[in-house]
């Protein structure tokens, strides 16, 4: 599965080297030709394409090498790094146009355009759509972020050149040449996506939640085990893309067997790797009081206080040892509250208040998954 990614994402790069350094070396020759400023940097935005394609190919296969005892999560986070590389080039390339544009306004010079001209434009634009729509696809199939930025920079030459074409065609109509304006217009809209792309491989790189459906989809997994009354604090470190280790913590009865927790978190370890590819190295387990109905009662009680106070998403973990006079719970608030440790302090001191005979103890969750 993941030499067939490999290959996938070395064949569609391969395909966009080729066909950009095509089209470079045709725009080239008619912009120089048709003395035309917006051609020739059309021409290098091939280029620029080109070698962000051969960046892809060598992140790829960087980040397939084998994990060692250096690196024992493997090189995944590499293809990352080159998304941003990609990115990027896509932002040097918006600002360069946008520099070249400005040039124009303040030295004009008029073009010398032909039907030659115009058709290898058309013929461009035509080859960058479908080149974009083929390699944004592929790497959405596999997913690549550095294809997925690739594909993007397709789209966006195929808008530029459809601006290089416009003005062509309303300069060989009415002798006005707006070509440096269309190009300051066009040049905004690459920054922008360029920043987009940057920011998404930064996201990438910091950690980003774990995806809403994914992270619901395992916990449901989780679940299915009949002894499991719950799945809480599900995180996943993303070491590559579909590259994936993580924990959670269940909630089992207090009358269950340390061999009866065994075969439950080995069964939830194989299952969930097996249909989600998701490898849950720890699975932490929270006792669940099951056989007095007085401490059902202040679980209750504390629940009802707790979810008085604004932001709280959650309150699991649950359980009291009367044997020790021990209360524990973790509680996750809402990341919009500002305040969370003095809202954590303020639950902490009314439990201890109501239930001065036990010793109590909160944990304050992180809100990581849904």
């Amino acid at each position: 599965m993941k030499n067939e990614r490999e290959k996938t994402v070395i064949k569609t790069s391969i395909i966009s080297i080729i066909s950009n350094i095509v089209l470079a070396g045709f725009k080239a020759f008619v912009g120089l030709l048709a003395s035309s400023i917006a051609v020739i940097s059309d021409a290098v935005n091939n280029l620029s394409d080109a070698l962000s394609s051969i960046i892809t190919i060598v992140g790829t296969k960087l980040a397939g090498k084998a994990p060692d005892k250096k690196h024992p999560y493997g090189y995944g986070r590499i293809e990352y790094m080159t998304s941003f590389l990609v990115s990027a080039i896509v932002l040097y390339a918006g600002i360069t146009s946008l520099i070249e544009s400005f040039k124009k306004i303040i030295k004009p010079e008029n073009p010398d355009y032909t039907l030659t001209t115009i058709i290898i434009i058309v013929s461009g634009i035509i080859v960058k759509f479908i080149l974009g729509i083929y390699v944004k696809n592929k790497g959405y199939k596999v997913n690549s972020d550095s294809l997925v930025a690739s594909g993007s920079d397709a789209f966006n030459d195929a808008i530029l050149s459809i601006s290089v074409l416009a003005s062509a065609i309303i300069y060989m109509l009415f002798k006005l040449n707006i070509e440096a304006y269309v190009g300051i217009v066009l040049s905004v809209v690459i920054i922008k996506s360029g920043i987009e792309l940057i920011k998404e491989s930064i996201d990438n790189i910091l950690g980003m939640r774990v995806e809403s459906d994914l992270a619901k989809n395992i916990k449901r997994e989780v679940t299915k085990e009949k002894e499991v009354a719950g799945a809480f604090d599900l995180i996943l470190n993303n070491y590559g893309p579909d590259n994936y280790l993580g924990s959670v913590h269940i909630e089992v009865s207090d009358t269950l067997s340390v061999s009866d927790v065994d075969r439950i978190s080995r069964n939830i370890t194989k299952n969930v790797q097996k249909k989600y590819g998701v490898i849950l190295h720890t699975i932490g387990i929270y006792s669940v009081n099951t056989k007095d109905k007085n401490i059902m009662k202040i679980q209750k009680d504390i629940q009802n206080l707790v979810f008085s106070h604004e932001g709280i998403l959650q309150m699991h973990g649950f359980y009291i040892d009367e044997k020790e006079k021990n209360i524990s719970f973790d509680i996750i608030i809402d990341f919009k509250i500002k305040n969370r440790e003095e809202v954590y302090s303020q639950i902490y001191d009314e439990v201890k208040e109501k239930y001065p005979d036990y010793n109590i103890n909160i944990t304050l969750d992180i809100d990581v998954s849904d």
